[in-house]
């Protein structure tokens, strides 16, 4: 790097550029994919890197191995891995707490090292829940150690979250750019990292062996007396949905006549209406506008004194046996359940209404938690967040069909379809394949995992429409569109500036010290922005800061990967954590009480152990 850099144009456009990127990320008023589609534009217009170059990230390395690990992922849960993992657990547990505790932990973390992150906290959620509702556990001990066991176990390969899939690419950038003379830094394989991201695993997994009871005492506890989705009680108790299933039959006479449901719903003392049955047509979940007419049969849920007082009011005849809905309410076709609403979810800012999950899907909406809040009374006006938890009803296929969309991830044990059992040995044959191939081979790693994916395919594990619904798009478009921007910090020099201005006042700083303030700004950024957002940003900086302080620059750049993938402290920093803050109840007290010292944790050990293994 030049000593004498100066500021030029391309470089003040490249700075601009990320502002406006970190800005809007944390603002969030633009969707994030759409930001990362406008800097590819912007990046095109303004000649910032060749045009042939542009879109080299839609065919990269790290985006092509991404949709195979998300593939591959998809056919491990539809072939039921993780079920067998559940039982497995509970088998080995014995329903003791600290043996239940510290198998999820390591069960996930090694799982980690193999599977997306963000798809196995998706994917596991439901089996931590139900561990809880078998043994009694207390689920609000179980899921946050879960997700941050997720995050450290990460570090362990290069395939299971976004900024290290990304950081080969990034180093191949680097290296284009590298000033005469300097050597060229070597990329990472498979399992290259495993001496860092082990002890950051062990270390995770001792930090909450040791602390899980104080971080989460029985007093925080006491509000959670029984796990989620699984009993009445339950439900009565976090939402107010309670009482008894029954019928009531408009008559001649009724008001309700000629009224839409959604009129009838906004009635004073309405019962929450699961059902509606007019001539021999009767549905689950009935759309907003269907008409009500005489002899139409209303399946509502409720109180039996205020079902009765009702339809006392409304002049309907109350039936408690169910003769028209028996069929449709049998807890083997359909049911209530809770879904969590994941940051990559479609859902976010649209209300309920507009949804016409009803109409589309026939799903009901009977209640919304948000932190401490509880939506019941019309939540069709209820405008959905990440994190919220959603209150369901309807058909279990229709849900599963609903879920594939990956708009919500249901926490609810239910019976689900299409799950191919007999697959089993194909998916866990292919996907060993994918790891052997990646580790023994000097095969790219995309090859290797897209080999993996593709047997799955072809063997039945999963068909091509699934694959399709298997892929996180908004996470492969942001991924794709912001790798130009970490190019053009590189190619403009605006990395090799910043890292001089850094150094005028760091320079006389030893190796370990310039690490740790790369590792606590690649934090700090990762807590404000998407963790792709933070390593496009810090990784050419990074290698600059190690080319001119005479570091090792695939070790900084390391550190910088991942550190912004140990983002505990704000459940929005991270989707992992955020996919798991709603159905475990937490504050942000918990997410502060566990993710500081954790975090301060997981910098300690990094050091240590990126020196250990590879100081030369």
């Amino acid at each position: 790097m030049d000593a004498g850099l100066t500021l030029t144009t391309n470089m003040i456009l490249v700075f601009a550029l990320l502002a406006f990127t970190v800005l809007m990320l944390v603002l969030e008023w633009i969707r994030a994919d759409l930001v990362a589609l406008l800097v590819i534009v912007v990046i095109g217009i303004t000649r910032l890197l060749p045009v042939e170059q542009l879109f080299d990230g839609f065919a990269g390395n790290a985006v092509i191995s991404l949709i195979a690990v998300m593939i591959m992922g998809a056919g491990l849960d539809r072939t039921g891995v993780l079920n067998k993992a559940a039982s497995f657990i509970l088998r080995l547990a014995g329903g003791v707490e600290a043996r239940v505790s510290l198998l999820i932990n390591a069960m996930v973390g090694g799982l980690s090292s193999v599977i997306q992150s963000q798809a196995l906290s998706a994917l596991f959620l439901p089996v931590v829940s139900r561990v809880s509702a078998r043994t009694g556990l207390p689920l609000k001990r179980l899921l946050l150690p879960m997700a941050c066991m997720i995050l450290c176990g990460t570090n362990t390969t290069m395939i299971s979250n976004s900024p290290l899939i990304l950081l080969n690419d990034l180093i191949a950038s680097a290296n284009r750019n590298l000033p005469p003379g300097a050597q060229t830094i070597q990329t990472f394989s498979l399992f290259a990292i495993a001496p860092i991201g082990i002890p950051l695993l062990l270390a995770g997994i001792a930090f909450f062996a040791l602390f899980t009871r104080k971080l989460f005492p029985a007093d925080d506890d006491e509000r959670q007396k029984v796990t989620p989705g699984r009993t009445e009680t339950y439900f009565a108790e976090t939402y107010g949905i309670d009482g008894d299933v029954a019928e009531l039959i408009v008559t001649t006479d009724s008001p309700l006549v000629g009224m839409s449901v959604n009129e009838v719903e906004q009635l004073r003392g309405a019962p929450l209406i699961l059902a509606l049955k007019t001539g021999n047509e009767a549905r689950l979940a009935p759309p907003g506008d269907q008409m009500i007419w005489v002899g139409s049969v209303l399946g509502v849920l409720g109180k039996r004194e205020a079902v009765a007082d009702f339809a006392n009011n409304q002049l309907c005849l109350v039936q408690t046996r169910l003769r028209n809905f028996a069929d449709l309410f049998n807890p083997s076709r359909a049911g209530i359940a809770e879904a969590v609403i994941p940051p990559n979810s479609r859902w976010i800012k649209k209300e309920i209404g507009e949804l016409r999950l009803r109409k589309n899907s026939g799903i009901s909406v009977l209640a919304i938690n948000r932190g401490d809040q509880v939506f019941r009374e019309d939540v069709r006006k209820v405008s959905l967040r990440a994190g919220d938890t959603i209150v369901l009803h309807g058909f279990w296929r229709d849900l599963a069909q609903t879920a594939e969309s990956h708009d919500f991830v249901v926490v609810t044990d239910y019976p689900k379809e299409e799950h191919r059992p007999a697959k089993i040995w194909h998916a866990t044959a292919f996907f060993a394949l994918a790891m052997g191939l990646g580790l023994f081979t000097d095969l790219k790693l995309s090859i290797a995992m897209l080999a993996g994916a593709v047997g799955m395919l072809l063997s039945g594990v999963l068909n091509m429409d699934e694959a399709y619904g298997a892929i996180n798009w908004k996470t492969i478009f942001t991924l794709a569109c912001l790798i130009p921007l970490g190019w053009a910090m590189d190619s403009t020099g605006a990395a090799a500036w910043l890292a001089q201005e850094v150094l005028a006042y760091l320079g006389s700083w030893p190796q370990w010290g310039l690490q740790a303030v790369v590792a606590v700004l690649a934090l700090l950024f990762a807590q404000v922005v998407s963790n792709v957002g933070a390593a496009v940003m810090m990784v050419p900086m990074a290698i600059n800061v190690a080319l001119a302080s005479g570091g090792n620059p695939a070790v900084y750049a390391l550190i910088v990967a991942i550190s912004t993938s140990n983002t505990f402290i704000m459940p929005s920093a991270n989707p992992v954590i955020m996919i798991v803050a709603g159905p475990g109840g937490y504050r942000r007290r918990d997410f502060l009480r566990v993710g500081v010292p954790l975090t301060v944790l997981m910098l300690v050990v990094l050091l240590v152990a990126v020196n250990l293994a590879f100081n030369r």
